[in-house]
């Protein structure tokens, strides 16, 4: 276990986050980069950007390595899709990721709130690219599909860590029902672009993360993130190791060499750290096939 950050996973200062949240707040909107205590929040709220959660900040769910709060969510708020355009339009925003809790007391995992989300944006920002980062939606394929017919520009979803770990940090999870969307997303819709993203430090072994890869491969995802797990709080999951840069870099690599057609991999790289930047140069480039 390790306390003591290296130098490569400290952040600068930045200025504009209290802006940003001033809006959100305004808004009565939250966003995953609070939630969740990313390490890049003050980078994004400065440029500004933000990745805003949906559907409450009560998650069903208790991932070991994830700071927001579980519990009994509150009921949907139907004014919420109209709240993020209306922050999103303020912003100005030219790219939006929309994620959410795990939402697994709704009939269908909160999917219609990311549609009606979706079609909100789309009237708000016409020239928007829109992003949603989804949980598993417990498998229901009618729940991606509500999602995939508001035609969204990217269908992120985490896979997190490796397999074996999956029991450890996901419990409520499956590694091959998480495999199985990102699959499904492409059978779906075809031209989708899929993304994932995964963290490391956990204590996996290189040949799991390359057979993690490999399997995101068979599910022709496109874009990849590779990042350092910090722990949020002592009461989450600890880090075992801090993954040096230059490991970082081989990662991506071979990931492209494996045929994904961008791929982010650093010490502070998040899923939706860059998502335009992402989006803009591997979006133009040969779609993935397994």
């Amino acid at each position: 276990m390790h306390n003591r950050l290296p130098q490569w996973i400290r952040t600068p200062h930045r200025s504009g986050l209290h802006e940003v949240k001033h809006l959100l707040r305004t808004h009565r909107l939250s966003t995953v980069c609070e939630e969740a205590r990313c390490p890049n929040r003050g980078e994004c709220f400065s440029k500004p950007t933000a990745t805003f959660l949906i559907l409450g900040p009560q998650c069903t769910r208790s991932c070991a390595f994830c700071s927001v709060v579980s519990g009994d969510p509150r009921p949907v708020d139907d004014s919420e899709p109209e709240r993020v355009a209306a922050a999103a339009l303020q912003l100005n925003l030219k790219y939006v990721v929309i994620t959410s809790v795990s939402r697994d007391d709704l009939p269908d995992g909160g999917a219609e709130q990311f549609a009606k989300t979706v079609y909100a944006l789309r009237s708000a920002l016409p020239t928007a690219r829109i992003e949603v980062l989804v949980p598993d939606f417990r498998g229901d394929l009618d729940a991606l599909r509500a999602v995939l017919d508001a035609k969204p520009d990217v269908l992120n979803h985490n896979m997190e860590t490796v397999k074996r770990i999956y029991p450890l940090v996901r419990p409520q999870a499956d590694y091959q029902r998480s495999l199985a969307l990102l699959a499904a997303a492409k059978d779906i819709s075809p031209g989708m672009i899929t993304k994932s993203g995964l963290m490391v430090g956990l204590g996996e072994t290189p040949e799991e993360v390359r057979i993690l890869l490999s399997d995101l491969r068979g599910s022709a995802c496109d874009f990849l993130t590779v990042g350092q797990y910090l722990r949020p709080s002592k009461k989450n999951f600890p880090v075992v190791e801090y993954i040096r840069p230059e490991t970082f870099e081989e990662l991506g690599k071979e990931a492209l060499a494996l045929g994904f057609r961008f791929v982010a991999s650093g010490p502070l790289v998040r899923s939706s750290m860059h998502a335009e930047e992402m989006y803009r140069n591997g979006s133009s480039s040969r779609p993935a096939q397994p």
